[in-house]
Protein backbone atom coordinates (compact mmCIF):
# COMPACT_ATOMS: atom_id res chain seq x y z
CA UNK A 1 0.00 0.00 0.00
CA UNK A 2 0.80 3.37 -0.71
CA UNK A 3 -0.36 6.36 0.92
CA UNK A 4 -0.26 9.77 0.12
CA UNK A 5 -1.75 12.99 1.69
CA UNK A 6 -3.59 14.97 -1.44
CA UNK A 7 -2.92 18.71 -1.50
CA UNK A 8 -4.72 19.20 2.12
CA UNK A 9 -6.74 22.29 2.45
CA UNK A 10 -5.05 25.25 4.95
CA UNK A 11 -7.33 24.98 7.40
CA UNK A 12 -8.68 28.05 6.90
CA UNK A 13 -12.38 28.56 5.57
CA UNK A 14 -13.72 32.12 4.33
CA UNK A 15 -16.43 31.42 6.47
CA UNK A 16 -17.60 32.17 9.55
CA UNK A 17 -16.11 30.50 12.47
CA UNK A 18 -13.09 28.21 12.36
CA UNK A 19 -14.70 25.31 11.53
CA UNK A 20 -11.21 22.31 10.89
CA UNK A 21 -11.34 20.42 7.46
CA UNK A 22 -12.93 17.15 7.11
CA UNK A 23 -10.42 14.30 6.94
CA UNK A 24 -11.21 11.97 4.58
CA UNK A 25 -9.49 8.73 3.38
CA UNK A 26 -9.53 7.07 -0.01
CA UNK A 27 -8.61 3.40 -0.80
CA UNK A 28 -8.46 2.62 -4.44
CA UNK A 29 -7.47 0.10 -6.47
CA UNK A 30 -4.52 1.23 -8.81
CA UNK A 31 -5.86 -0.50 -11.94
CA UNK A 32 -8.82 1.76 -11.48
CA UNK A 33 -7.33 4.95 -10.36
CA UNK A 34 -3.60 4.92 -10.00
CA UNK A 35 -3.93 8.65 -9.12
CA UNK A 36 -5.42 11.50 -6.83
CA UNK A 37 -2.88 13.94 -6.91
CA UNK A 38 -4.84 16.35 -9.56
CA UNK A 39 -7.49 16.57 -7.13
CA UNK A 40 -7.83 19.83 -5.12
CA UNK A 41 -10.88 19.89 -3.04
CA UNK A 42 -11.00 22.93 -0.20
CA UNK A 43 -12.04 22.35 3.56
CA UNK A 44 -10.83 18.71 2.91
CA UNK A 45 -7.33 16.94 4.51
CA UNK A 46 -7.50 13.89 1.76
CA UNK A 47 -5.54 11.06 1.87
CA UNK A 48 -4.94 8.48 -0.29
CA UNK A 49 -3.93 4.99 -0.40
CA UNK A 50 -3.47 3.17 -3.47
CA UNK A 51 -3.43 -0.67 -3.48
CA UNK A 52 -2.39 -2.94 -6.07
CA UNK A 53 -5.69 -4.64 -5.88
CA UNK A 54 -8.55 -3.79 -3.41
CA UNK A 55 -8.55 -7.59 -2.31
CA UNK A 56 -6.18 -6.71 0.09
CA UNK A 57 -7.88 -4.56 1.79
CA UNK A 58 -8.75 -5.77 5.00
CA UNK A 59 -11.29 -4.96 7.87
CA UNK A 60 -8.50 -3.81 10.10
CA UNK A 61 -7.40 -1.23 7.34
CA UNK A 62 -10.44 0.19 7.32
CA UNK A 63 -11.09 0.59 11.45
CA UNK A 64 -7.72 2.07 11.53
CA UNK A 65 -8.16 5.08 9.53
CA UNK A 66 -11.28 5.54 11.60
CA UNK A 67 -9.18 5.34 14.76
CA UNK A 68 -6.43 7.48 13.51
CA UNK A 69 -8.71 10.62 12.82
CA UNK A 70 -10.91 9.96 9.35
CA UNK A 71 -13.95 11.56 9.47
CA UNK A 72 -14.91 9.35 6.52
CA UNK A 73 -13.45 6.34 4.20
CA UNK A 74 -13.91 5.72 0.26
CA UNK A 75 -13.23 2.70 -1.20
CA UNK A 76 -12.97 3.11 -4.97
CA UNK A 77 -12.85 -0.74 -6.77
CA UNK A 78 -13.05 -1.58 -10.37
CA UNK A 79 -16.42 -2.58 -11.81
CA UNK A 80 -17.54 -5.74 -10.92
CA UNK A 81 -16.52 -8.42 -13.72
CA UNK A 82 -13.47 -6.34 -14.63
CA UNK A 83 -10.74 -6.86 -11.91
CA UNK A 84 -7.41 -7.94 -13.14
CA UNK A 85 -7.05 -10.54 -10.19
CA UNK A 86 -10.46 -12.08 -10.68
CA UNK A 87 -12.85 -11.24 -7.91
CA UNK A 88 -10.64 -8.00 -5.67
CA UNK A 89 -13.47 -5.84 -5.92
CA UNK A 90 -15.93 -8.36 -4.86
CA UNK A 91 -13.86 -9.68 -1.84
CA UNK A 92 -13.39 -5.82 -0.85
CA UNK A 93 -16.73 -5.16 -1.17
CA UNK A 94 -17.90 -8.18 1.50
CA UNK A 95 -15.23 -6.82 3.88
CA UNK A 96 -16.46 -3.24 3.58
CA UNK A 97 -20.23 -4.82 4.37
CA UNK A 98 -18.74 -6.19 7.67
CA UNK A 99 -17.18 -3.23 8.48
CA UNK A 100 -20.03 -1.31 7.76
CA UNK A 101 -22.48 -3.16 10.10
CA UNK A 102 -19.85 -2.81 13.20
CA UNK A 103 -20.03 0.75 12.53
CA UNK A 104 -23.41 0.87 12.97
CA UNK A 105 -23.00 -1.14 15.92
CA UNK A 106 -20.50 0.87 17.89
CA UNK A 107 -22.79 4.61 16.71
CA UNK A 108 -19.72 6.04 14.40
CA UNK A 109 -22.39 5.07 11.04
CA UNK A 110 -22.61 2.89 8.40
CA UNK A 111 -22.47 5.86 6.15
CA UNK A 112 -19.56 7.12 6.94
CA UNK A 113 -17.96 4.27 5.24
CA UNK A 114 -18.31 3.97 0.94
CA UNK A 115 -17.34 1.34 -1.35
CA UNK A 116 -17.79 2.49 -5.53
CA UNK A 117 -16.83 0.82 -8.80
CA UNK A 118 -15.13 3.09 -10.73
CA UNK A 119 -14.55 2.90 -14.22
CA UNK A 120 -10.34 2.69 -15.18
CA UNK A 121 -9.00 6.14 -14.92
CA UNK A 122 -12.45 8.16 -13.98
CA UNK A 123 -10.96 10.96 -12.29
CA UNK A 124 -14.29 13.01 -12.61
CA UNK A 125 -16.86 10.25 -11.36
CA UNK A 126 -14.09 9.87 -8.23
CA UNK A 127 -14.00 13.74 -7.61
CA UNK A 128 -17.68 13.48 -7.90
CA UNK A 129 -18.15 10.56 -5.23
CA UNK A 130 -15.49 12.67 -2.94
CA UNK A 131 -17.43 15.54 -3.19
CA UNK A 132 -20.23 13.67 -2.52
CA UNK A 133 -19.08 11.91 0.38
CA UNK A 134 -18.15 15.96 1.99
CA UNK A 135 -21.69 17.36 1.33
CA UNK A 136 -22.89 14.25 3.13
CA UNK A 137 -20.38 14.46 6.45
CA UNK A 138 -21.05 18.48 6.37
CA UNK A 139 -24.57 17.75 7.51
CA UNK A 140 -23.77 14.15 9.99
CA UNK A 141 -20.53 16.22 11.22
CA UNK A 142 -16.85 14.79 12.41
CA UNK A 143 -16.15 11.44 13.49
CA UNK A 144 -17.54 10.83 17.44
CA UNK A 145 -15.13 8.23 18.09
CA UNK A 146 -12.05 9.51 20.43
CA UNK A 147 -9.23 10.88 18.67
CA UNK A 148 -6.00 8.78 19.46
CA UNK A 149 -3.61 9.86 21.82
CA UNK A 150 -1.14 12.21 20.79
CA UNK A 151 -3.20 13.76 18.20
CA UNK A 152 -4.13 17.39 17.78
CA UNK A 153 -7.72 18.31 18.68
CA UNK A 154 -9.55 19.69 15.89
Amino acid sequence: MTTASVRPSTGKNTGSGNIPDLKLSVFHCFNALPDLSVLDIPGCELSSINLPCSSILREVVLLKAFESGADAVVVLVCPEGSCDYQQGNLRAKKRVERVQKLLKEIGIGNDRLRIHNLSRQDIDTAEKIIRQTLADLKKTGQNPAPQPVGSEKR
